[in-house]
């Protein structure tokens, strides 16, 4: 799997945590999504850099979302550059 591939997952991940938990409703007034769309939109690698990018909004949700998961706190903002819209701008 390639970089994004793997973000992507990571991504997907995220989405499936915030289905089973409290936050769900949050992220959908957030993102403006309806819950008959995230099927839809959980192959969009933009709307996947939406999810993280509502996790990356708090700490508490990043760590959330990592301490359930066994993943690295860090994975979330790495996962978060490799996905559209992620990357640094080049100030030089």
């Amino acid at each position: 799997m390639n970089r994004q591939e793997i973000a992507e997952t990571l991504a997907l991940e995220a989405l499936s945590w915030l289905l089973g938990g409290e936050l769900l409703d949050g992220f959908l007034n957030a993102t403006g999504t309806e819950r008959d769309q995230l099927a839809r939109l959980a192959g969009d690698p933009v709307f996947l850099a939406g999810v993280l990018d509502f996790l990356l909004e708090e700490d508490a949700r990043v760590i959330g979302f990592c301490d359930a998961t066994g993943r690295a706190y860090l994975a979330v903002g790495e996962a978060r550059a490799a996905l559209p819209g992620g990357q640094m701008p080049h100030w030089t």
